[in-house]
């Protein structure tokens, strides 16, 4: 096995491109797992092997998408960035994933530094906090909004967590 240059054993890659690369410098974050965790949630949901792309940012990158597509000021923790305007009106969880047909769904950006301050204030690790931020972009990617769906996009969340044993 090859060492990454974070000193990380890399196996036999599981995706045909990088999924998640980290494009910041402020939080240590072990992306191997976080590349285990997503290849977990692909074979959960059944999505095609190069479904979503991960980048971990920095918080002024994530500061300026976050004023750029939302409006709002200062960085959040995970915006994601549907490939399809199709993704917006969801169905069963099911449906949404038969409707993406194994194609590219979309990008997820997460700033590890947001994470790592509600990883803290919820009582979670990182790598915890970071694995619960890609499924949520991952639900976003297919659809959901839990700003506007009574609870729904919550209620899949919450089941999938359990599924895939992160809290």
């Amino acid at each position: 096995m090859k060492r990454t240059q974070r000193g990380e054993k890399s196996g036999p890659k599981k995706f045909g491109v990088h999924a998640i690369e980290s494009h910041q410098r402020e939080v240590q974050v072990a992306v191997g797992s976080l590349q285990e965790f997503l290849l977990k949630v692909r074979e959960e949901i059944g999505l095609g092997p190069e479904c979503v792309a991960v980048r971990l940012i920095g918080d002024a990158e994530m500061a300026r998408l976050n004023e750029t597509y939302r409006k709002k000021k200062g960085p959040t923790d995970v915006l994601s960035f549907p490939a399809s305007a199709d993704s917006v009106k969801p169905g069963t969880l099911r449906q949404q994933v038969l409707k993406a047909r194994g194609g590219f769904l979309g990008d997820i950006a997460i700033s590890p530094k947001v994470a790592r301050r509600n990883a803290k204030s919820l009582g979670r690790q990182l790598p915890e906090e970071l694995k619960v931020l890609i499924l949520h972009g991952v639900l976003h990617l297919l659809g959901y909004d839990h700003e506007t769906d009574r609870g729904e996009m919550e209620r899949i969340e919450m089941r999938l967590r359990r599924k895939l044993g992160i809290a």
